[in-house]
């Protein structure tokens, strides 16, 4: 269960972000959007769903482009560049990250999040240069891991590692006891690019704990950058295991969604690459390219709906970059539902998506803190990014209130007028021949 995200100098969010999934102080009603799960003795609490809204250039796709950069930079153990292809082009060329006002602060991410009793929090603050500088030697600044609210290591000017009781179970078996030696060997494994984390920590004291870890970030922490760019293969969508079940379910959900063929089924391509599945229509007896014959929504829905399938069985993430295009809007309520429904998401998944449809800004549906804002000042170029339940009930935000009429005359902001009607006239006047009528 994600709680939190925060980054600092990505893109447009040149002052620190922060993402929260965890419910607002006061904030009464729709409790079915709530998770309360159990590190140690206490319990913390999660929403279940979140929704961000704000005008095209305003910083949204950056909210999820940083958590998939997080995530690759995390995955890889590193912050130099990766040759590995992302519609993500940051996760790749990290050179692309600060913003590109000439700022010279560092980039910070930090992600916690609630796995199977155990709370995670993990943070890294880089050095990468300036804005497309490819030659910039890069630098780690610090890094720091906390398990079950206990510091586990901070890496700074020095090197702190504490092993606290909280991980005992994870520490490597050879480990009796704390050395000097084995600090020496863990400073002498830093590299100014590598994460620590991923390298001397992993090797030298909790190989159990950065794999459960990682296991989080791969398995369960799924952000789909440009998803409306997305061809879904069915290893990357379905756990192992279950492959024949999701197949299975993903065709009954295509007849609701509504298919021109009787079945959809895979067809292997052959090749050992990352994409060696084809997604088809079973028409008749024949095996046909989806695409050929399904609609461009109906794609979009088949494509996405496995990963659906996969969060809600192992308890994940699902981050998506405008999961709603071209999908109507009966189905996205109802899936939203079913991220409500405790007797389905037993497993506590979440999903968080943005969007431009105002159909979800309904008090109904979602609390004020499920709804996200992210505007762009004019004057700097700066993302903002709000909730809305970070306007206080003086200034009139209610339960009950008309959220979508209330963003349309521009009460929450995150909204801009756009009047294309003088440049069109001028265009046209300026290209009337004389004499025509």
């Amino acid at each position: 269960m994600l709680l939190e995200f925060k980054t600092k100098n990505y893109k447009s969010f040149i002052d620190e972000m922060v993402f929260s999934m965890t419910p607002a102080p006061k904030q009464k009603g729709l409790d079915y959007s709530i998770f309360s799960m159990k590190s140690g003795t206490r319990s913390y609490k999660g929403l279940s769903t979140a929704v961000i809204y704000g005008p095209n250039a305003s910083g949204k796709t950056n909210v999820i482009g940083a958590m998939d950069t997080f995530r690759s930079i995390v995955l890889r153990g590193s912050i130099r560049n990766t040759d590995v292809a992302s519609p993500n082009a940051a996760a790749s060329a990290l050179e692309l990250i600060p913003n590109c006002n000439g700022t010279k602060e560092s980039t910070d991410f930090s992600l916690r999040f609630l796995d199977d009793g155990l709370l995670v929090e993990y943070s890294v603050k880089a050095d990468l240069g300036s804005f497309m500088d490819t030659e910039y030697p890069r630098k780690i600044l610090e890094e720091k891991l906390t398990v079950n609210e206990k510091q586990v290591f901070l890496r700074n000017d020095e090197l702190v590692v504490n092993l606290p009781s909280v991980i005992k179970e994870y520490v490597n078996k050879s480990i009796k006891r704390k050395t000097a030696k084995m600090l020496e060997l863990a400073v002498d494994s830093l590299s100014d690019t590598e994460l620590f984390l991923c390298n001397g920590f992993k090797s030298i004291y909790a190989q159990e704990l950065v794999k459960r870890i990682l296991s989080w970030f791969n398995d369960k922490f799924i952000v789909v950058y440009r998803s409306d760019d997305m061809r879904l293969v069915r290893k990357f969508a379905d756990p192992k295991s279950n492959t024949v079940y999701v197949e299975t379910t993903l065709t009954e959900a295509a007849r609701e969604f509504g298919i021109t063929g009787n079945a959809l089924g895979y067809k292997s391509t052959g090749n050992d690459d990352a994409e060696d599945t084809v997604l088809c229509s079973i028409i008749g007896n024949k095996l046909l390219p989806a695409e050929l014959f399904e609609s461009y929504g109906t794609i979009r829905f088949i494509n996405e709906f496995p990963l659906v399938i996969r969060v809600l069985l192992n308890g994940g993430t699902l981050v998506m970059d405008e999961f709603d295009a071209s999908i109507h809007p009966m189905a996205l309520m109802n899936i939203i539902n079913v991220f409500h429904n405790d007797d389905i998401n037993k497993n506590h998944a979440q999903l968080i998506f943005n969007t431009h449809n105002p159909i979800f800004l309904d008090s109904s549906l979602l609390r004020r803190d499920e709804i996200k804002f992210v505007e762009r000042e004019d004057e700097t170029g700066n993302s903002i990014h709000y909730a809305l339940s970070d306007f206080k009930t003086a200034d009139g935000i209610r339960k009950g209130e008309d959220y979508m009429n209330n963003y349309f005359v521009s009460r929450y902001g995150a909204i801009k007028d756009v009047d294309f009607s003088p440049m069109l006239e001028k265009v046209i006047v300026g290209n009337e021949v004389p004499g025509d009528e």
